[in-house]
């Protein structure tokens, strides 16, 4: 078995040459997602960039994202045995988290086929975009058992400290998203179902390579498809840390599926322009998750090997480095709004709306670096209790009460808008005070016999 670079060394260096990859990896799979909405917004209309984008992607979020951050904890978990090399609990693991994968996946289609017409209505989704946003969604859950694959596949081998290749097989799987759109949509005219079609083809040979990956030995690791099983003692101790990660997630959904209903309510070139506001949004947040994957990951396994001082060093590092990228972004998006719009419509109208919530949301993008960071440090060390709580009680909670209690008071964008800086920053705050104040680090050694 090779040095463990995650483990020694430089942590500047390591950290940045985990982040990158990473960082690449959900810069492609975002590229496809924005394929779609690039070429519907212009090739079919303002109502299939709807359609493609906000409320169906906040519901793909709200019944993908629980089973995703289940997922999660089976990246902790086999960060942790990995670092500590006890490969046959990494194994054990590996195997149980893919088990997991096709269970959630059979589990989820049936489920979004099932309500996603309910949601797109109680949402509010404008009537206009309600067929087409179930054509859409109903083609995307078939495939979603695909997507759960390669997620946590991808976890698995992030995980192990190997970042690359997630991002190989997202560099291909882009590639064919975007021909195949191109192809179903500007050449055969499938429309919205082409798009769909599109992203489930991508999703396949996406999982169709990661398995092959987990497949080939890795020192003591490999996946056997014979042996894809449950291990329950494992299962437990995966669900000890997904579960309130998966409820957080679920919550955030909500809440976001809340917003999007406030959004609906101000018509389709809103929806629109939130949807292409989403896409270029999506640089950034895809850029403080990918430092919050590579924390996780490095706080894991240096928590495994026992080198809890690095755990903190590396917390450190991280938080620096998110914080120059959060700024950089904001200024770099800010000053190219109009440039950026521009690609998804030729709508004036919605260009404008999207700028607007660009400006009023961007500046604040430094004020969430502490929540992505710190919780992912403490999930890595399998601190999930209060990470959990605190995202749940001032994101998903306060953003629901302002929807109910703050926006009917002054009904403007702009008061909708507000919930998200008001909610980062105090999250944060209270984020950092638990970081620097209490004794985490500590009550997770205690914690680690029971691993």
């Amino acid at each position: 078995m090779a040095e463990n670079s995650i483990t020694k060394g430089s942590i500047p260096k390591q950290l940045l040459s985990f982040f990158f990859p990473i960082w690449f990896g959900t810069f492609f799979q975002q590229l496809y997602n924005t394929a779609d909405a690039i070429i519907v917004g212009n090739f079919v209309g303002t109502q299939a960039l709807a359609a493609v984008g906000g409320p169906t992607s906040a519901i793909i979020n709200l019944l993908v994202g629980f089973f995703t951050g289940l997922g999660s904890g089976a990246s902790v978990i086999i960060a942790q045995y990995f670092g500590a090399r006890d490969y046959e609990k990494t194994n054990d693991a590996m195997h149980t988290a893919m088990a997991f994968s096709l269970i959630s996946g059979i589990a989820l289609t049936f489920a979004g086929m099932l309500l996603s017409p309910f949601l797109l209505r109680i949402t509010g989704t404008p009537d206009d975009i309600m067929a087409p946003s179930v054509t859409y969604l109903n083609i995307y859950f078939m495939g979603i058992i695909f997507n759960l694959i390669y997620n946590i596949g991808s976890g698995i081998l992030r995980a192990v400290g190997d970042s690359k290749r997630p991002l190989y097989f997202l560099i291909i799987c882009s590639f064919v998203n975007i021909a195949l759109d191109l192809l179903f949509v500007a050449v055969w005219d499938m429309g919205v179902a082409g798009v769909g079609y599109a992203t489930v083809i991508a999703q396949i040979v996406s999982s169709v390579l990661t398995l092959s990956s987990l497949m080939k030995p890795r020192g003591s690791m490999i996946m056997e498809i014979k042996k894809i099983k449950i291990h329950k003692e494992m299962l437990d101790k995966i669900f000890k840390i997904g579960i309130p990660a998966g409820l957080q997630s679920a919550l955030y959904s909500v809440s976001n599926l809340l917003i999007q209903s406030g959004i609906n309510s101000f018509g389709t070139n809103t929806v629109a322009a939130w949807t292409a506001y989403s896409k270029i949004d999506a640089v950034y947040w895809n850029t403080v998750n990918s430092f919050g994957v590579a924390i996780t990951t490095f706080a894991g396994q240096n928590f495994g090997a026992g080198n809890y001082d690095r755990v903190k060093k590396s917390s450190s590092v991280c938080i620096k480095m998110a914080l120059t990228a959060s700024i950089v972004m904001s200024i770099v998006l800010i000053a190219g709004a109009d440039v950026f719009y521009r690609i998804f419509t030729p709508s004036p109208d919605v260009i404008e709306i999207g700028k607007y919530m660009l400006y009023v949301i961007a500046p604040f993008y430094f004020c969430y670096v502490a929540v992505e960071v710190y919780s992912g440090t403490l999930r890595g060390v399998g601190d999930i209790f209060v990470p959990t709580m605190i995202v749940t009680v001032l994101i998903c909670g306060l953003r629901t009460l302002w929807l109910f209690f703050i926006l009917p008071i002054k009904r403007m964008l702009f008061v909708l808008l507000l919930c998200y800086p008001v909610s980062w920053s105090l999250a944060s705050i209270t984020f950092i005070l638990y970081y620097k104040r209490g004794n985490w680090l500590k009550n997770a050694i205690d914690r680690r016999e029971n691993i």
